[in-house]
């Protein structure tokens, strides 16, 4: 037993010493660098599918480490919870340490004050009371403690005073400051949400076609996103009430097709029964987020949604306008499917109708290029709506709609052209404004494609500890600076009086001996000791080089 607490104490001091917490900060800054390199399902789930296919070996190793969810990993975890109890363990002891040396009498001077690397002496006029005033007025922003004779270790009346306690202050303020940024952090992981929504909006370019969905979005219900992610103590009822209508969507680009901006016109309202036409306007910019009740509207990405309109043999039509993914994050070519339903007149019976839905599965580019040996594989040749066109594959059978069970919007299930469900019948290459017939079977059905609009992924998020989070940053920073600024210091005086031959008359003298120690760096601190002790002495020259009003940490 006596061999356990043994054991349990060492572990306790070694989890508890400074030497610990820097080293777990160390490793803290290490886990998080994974973070940063590897896609995280939290911010794209898609992204790290796309990593594990792209990398079948190490990615199911990565998986399993978890280094696609490193913020949330077991690890991670780990290393914020001994840092956590790390920094405690250190703050609470050195707190009742750091206001006994405040309270306690600084300590005597040593026998030999010669040695103190700063060190002056001198002879001074007055009795021994009037230096003693006078150093006291020199150092009333001082601890100061006064040891007669036989109290010094010389044995002389002596003078000690320290300064620079602000500065073990500004430390523990310091590691105050770091538990109160990762409680704050932990509290906002547990009551914030944040979500996003791809709305299909007007874009300014010659050949988009023009939006007749709605380009409304209102933050009323978590279902109303197409991501969302909330605390653990978020219940999905604490949303706050606001729309938005996304007005267009522009884009600029170099002669490289790279993104010089991105931004898009909407109108807004934090009260819901406000007319539409009386919503406010304003743009959103990348890294210009609007502020609605505590909630912050980013706009974060965009892409193309191409128009189909497909006529079935009865002359009824059917049109989608749907989003799809880029593949070329640079050319933005872009690939998606849209499942038609073809008209329930036709096929009264739903297994047969089932049987008769086609899917439209392919890739767009905004600028096409025709490469390949016969002139027909579709690439893209810059990120702008300048030619689009679009390679489509056209598919009839079962495709997937009215099944109950939820799809990619991006992805065609092959479980159903493996099982022979959905048939591929055809493959196309259109402009906007070309069409084609295809064959479904049981008659030709004609497949146009009218062309283009943008879309625009708009991040809706709240954090009610993100101002908690900016305070205890800024104190923590702060502190760090006077940390490192103020240093600590002492000063000990020596006055002994003169002796006077007998028989000599005038003003009485006073020998005295000055030293300086700084604790910690030196560096600054001469000029500060030079100053008091010529004022004592009676030899200072002011600084010409230093300003009247310059801050000085030795101030503190």
């Amino acid at each position: 037993m006596g061999t356990a607490l043994t054991w349990l104490k060492k572990a306790w001091h070694w989890l508890t010493s400074m030497r610990t917490a820097l080293m777990l900060l160390f490793l803290l800054a290490l886990a998080a660098i994974p973070g940063a390199l590897l896609p995280q399902r939290t911010v794209s789930s898609s992204l790290v599918d796309d990593y594990l296919k792209a990398n079948p070996t190490t990615g199911p190793i990565y998986d399993r480490l978890q280094l696609f969810d490193v913020f949330q990993s077991t690890w991670f975890l780990a290393i914020v919870t001994l840092l956590m109890i790390s920094l405690v363990g250190c703050i609470i002891p050195r707190s009742i340490d750091h206001w006994r040396a405040y309270n306690a009498k600084p300590t005597r001077a040593p026998k030999y004050l010669g040695r103190m690397p700063h060190y002056v002496e001198g002879t001074v006029e007055g009795a021994p009371e009037d230096v003693e005033r006078q150093v006291r007025s020199q150092l009333k922003r001082w601890h100061i403690a006064a040891y007669q004779p036989e109290e010094d270790r010389a044995g002389v009346f002596s003078i000690s005073a320290e300064r620079g306690y602000t500065r073990e202050l500004m430390n523990l303020i310091f590691h105050v400051g770091i538990v109160a940024m990762i409680l704050t952090f932990v509290a906002g992981r547990m009551v914030s949400y944040e979500g996003q929504v791809i709305v299909v909006t007007n874009s300014e370019a010659e050949s988009a076609v023009p939006v007749q969905q709605s380009r409304v979005f209102c933050n009323t219900s978590p279902a109303n996103f197409d991501v969302f992610r909330a605390g653990p103590l978020f219940d999905g009822t604490g949303l706050t009430p606001f729309c938005f209508e996304s007005q267009n969507f522009r884009a600029t680009y170099l002669n490289n097709g790279q993104a010089s901006g991105f931004s898009s016109d909407i109108t807004y309202t934090g009260d819901l029964s406000v007319p539409q036409e009386q919503w406010e306007p304003t743009t959103l910019a990348v890294n210009h987020p609007l502020r609605v009740g505590g909630d912050r509207i980013y706009l974060q990405g965009h892409g193309f949604a191409p128009q189909v309109t497909l006529t079935w043999p009865n002359g009824e039509t059917r049109t989608q306008m749907v989003q799809f993914r880029p593949t070329d994050v640079f050319t933005f070519l872009s690939s998606g499917v849209m499942r038609f339903d073809p008209p329930a007149g036709m096929y009264p019976d739903l297994e047969e109708r089932r049987k008769h839905q086609i899917a439209v599965v392919g890739n767009f580019a905004p600028t096409a290029r025709w490469a390949g040996p016969n002139g027909d594989q579709l690439q893209s040749a810059f990120p702008s709506m300048d030619d689009p066109a679009v390679s489509v594959d056209v598919y009839v059978g079962d495709a997937g709609l009215d099944t109950g069970r939820p799809q990619n919007i991006f992805v065609l299930d092959q479980s159903l052209v493996a099982d022979g469900r959905l048939e591929k019948v055809s493959r196309v290459q259109l402009t906007p404004g070309e069409e084609t017939t295809v064959d479904t079977g049981d008659g030709e059905v004609r497949v146009r494609f009218d062309g283009a609009a943008e879309y625009a992924n708009y991040q809706i998020s709240r954090d009610p500890t993100q101002v908690l989070a900016l305070i205890s940053t800024a104190v923590m920073l702060a502190a760090l600076a006077g940390s490192l600024a103020i240093k600590r210091r002492r000063i000990w005086v020596r006055i002994r009086p003169c002796p006077r031959s007998s028989g000599t008359e005038g003003a009485p003298t006073t020998h005295v001996e000055i030293a300086g120690l700084a604790r910690t760096d030196r560096a600054g601190w001469g000029r500060e000791f030079h100053e008091i002790s010529g004022a004592i002495l009676g030899t200072e020259h002011p600084d010409e080089d230093v300003s009247e009003g310059e801050f000085n940490p030795y101030d503190l």
